[in-house]
């Protein structure tokens, strides 16, 4: 059966082994939610199958489980009431003893047995991608459309970046090879086998905004290398990792694995399962998603493990000169306000000499481009019917705390305001605040405030906020970095400034392409260069240390 699911899933498979190469646009899994590419009835069918779920046991056997809790609170308002079985400490023993039983079997179904099965539980996720979407929304707080796309359609594509990536790494080695040593009378022959075998367990530590976008590269990654995978939800987002769960367990049983090969491991919110788990001498592997203090504590302390941590940054943007500065507002307005500035990607900081920039409509001072960019955001955001769709909702009260604070730290140049939202009256929303401080203040805009909060930074000149730019992505990272200027000589300097800080860099955007946003297949997420992550979605370098290339010789 494995094989026939990689012929069926052929084309997909080679489409991406194509792109990881050329680099070019490709989309495996389209992304837009109309009926004339879904079907009439797909968003009414998979709304209906999310509420299905609300107020109701969720149906995973998980090993190790004691009782069940419901954790979710939608940020939009609607009450969620989904429980989960709960995994706590003294279960761990059960839970890894059976996701290891299958290993043996997941090993001998061979690169393309263990492809096919992965590429299969990714088109039966498409299958569900509206009930995902919703899923997601109201977990995340992220719009609809945003959801769909961010949640759903890129999500499987950097799954399957990741696959293909694995496949190709895999498969660098040939399975069998005749080693011949030439000697007196006849040569010395040895027959090799060389197979690919995974480390163990792996653990995928899911994040609240992102619970699909940010696990499914390393879940898959781990799967297809010939792992099981215990993921661990964060408390507010387990609805999209339990669907998930669930259809890699029906796939993998269908095809006659274990599914204990893939367990869901939520817990209470304060449970600290996370620790625990990650130093098992069982799990070789783990994926993280969040804040710097606990991504910094894996990798300190599960030493057992290979880590691959993506956490906290200052993503900064530097503005010296442009040819279009209505564009450039328009651009930077959308960047800051998408999903109320809940990305990892998100502009942060913002540096502008104190003496103003070039621009096609002649010198604009300090003040005169803050105003620009508030005057944009308040267009983007002028109505709200649309406005919520941008922005969705505060995904937690952290959030909301940081952004009352923010405003103490300098000059407001555009106050954040509230908007009620049409369908969910509940949703908490809020638009971006900016701020303006100086470039001494660097214990403001060095550290993340993670929300929809932006500094626009006081410099002397473009050549201190390059300097800035490298300093703060050095000693406190970032995943994104963007310079807008008209001088190729100040462009040079800001492409080595990111080199040398080890951040990807975009020029001069001033169309329907933002810093905040990166193209599986194409655009490398993060670097692995910078505090802000260890590693990438997705190179070579993220699939290749999940699996060992075990030897086997004799004579012939």
């Amino acid at each position: 059966m494995t094989t026939d699911l990689l012929s069926s899933h052929r084309e997909r498979l080679d489409g991406a082994l194509k792109a990881i190469h050329d680099r070019g646009y490709h989309s495996a899994f389209p992304e837009s939610p109309s009926p004339r590419v879904y079907g009439e009835t797909a968003a009414a069918d998979g709304k209906t199958a999310f509420e299905a779920q609300l107020g109701t046991a969720y149906p995973l056997d998980i090993p190790g489980a004691r009782g069940t809790v419901v954790t979710e609170q939608s940020p939009y308002g609607i009450a969620m009431d989904v429980a989960y079985p709960r995994v706590v400490e003294d279960g761990l023993d059960e839970l890894l003893a059976a996701a290891q039983q299958g290993l043996a079997d997941w090993r001998r179904a061979g690169i393309d047995g263990r492809t096919g099965v992965t590429l299969e539980i990714l088109d039966r996720l498409h299958q569900r991608i509206f009930e995902l979407a919703n899923a997601v929304q109201h977990t995340s707080g992220q719009a609809f459309v945003m959801a769909f796309q961010a949640g759903g359609a890129h999500a499987l594509d950097r799954a399957l970046e990741a696959v293909a990536y694995a496949y190709e790494e895999m498969n660098r080695y040939p399975a069998t090879a005749t080693w011949e040593k030439p000697a007196k009378g006849d040569p010395i022959r040895m027959e090799k086998t060389f197979t690919v075998t995974g480390r163990g367990v792996a653990l995928v530590i899911g994040c609240n905004t992102f619970p699909t976008w940010n696990s499914w590269p390393g879940l898959f990654a781990s799967l297809v290398t010939g792992n099981a995978v215990v993921v661990k939800p964060h408390p507010l987002a387990v609805l999209p990792l339990a669907i998930t769960v669930e259809v890699c367990r029906e796939v993998l049983a269908e095809a006659g694995f274990d599914p204990n090969l893939v367990t869901l491991a939520a817990e209470r919110a304060g449970d600290g399962l996370a620790k625990p788990l990650a130093q098992r001498p069982e799990v070789k592997l783990i994926d993280f998603t969040g804040g710097s203090e606990f991504g910094e504590w894996l990798e300190q302390n599960a030493t057992q493990a290979t880590v691959f941590t993506e956490k906290a940054g200052v993503n900064a943007v530097i503005i010296d000169s442009t040819d279009s500065f209505k564009a450039l507002c328009n651009n930077l307005a959308f960047t800051l306000s998408l999903y109320s500035g809940q990305m990892c990607t998100t502009t942060q900081n913002l540096f502008v000499p104190a003496g103003g920039i070039e621009t096609d409509e002649g010198r604009k001072s300090f003040e005169e481009v803050g105003a620009g960019l508030a005057a944009a955001i308040g267009k983007l955001l002028g109505d709200d019917a649309r406005a919520v769709e941008i922005l969705g909702g505060i995904v937690n009260q952290a959030v909301i705390s940081r952004l009352e604070l923010a405003g103490e730290y300098g000059d407001v140049v555009l106050e954040s305001r509230a908007i009620q939202h049409p369908a969910y009256p509940e949703a908490v929303v809020r638009t971006p605040l900016l701020v303006a401080i100086d470039a001494a203040d660097a214990d403001v805009y060095g550290r993340e405030c993670f929300g929809p909060v932006s500094f626009l930074v006081r410099t002397a000149d473009t050549a201190q906020s390059i300097e800035l730019l490298r300093s703060t992505v050095t000693e406190d990272g970032a995943m994104t970095a963007g310079i807008y200027s008209t001088d190729p000589k100040i462009l040079d300097e800001a492409r080595d400034a990111a080199l040398d800080a080890g951040v990807a860099l975009s020029e001069n955007l001033t169309g329907q392409v933002f810093v905040n946003q990166s193209a599986a297949f194409s655009d490398f997420h993060g670097t692995g260069a910078n505090p802000a992550a260890n590693a990438t979605y997705t190179d070579g370098a993220y699939v290749a240390s999940r699996f060992r290339v075990i030897q086997s010789r004799r004579h012939v």
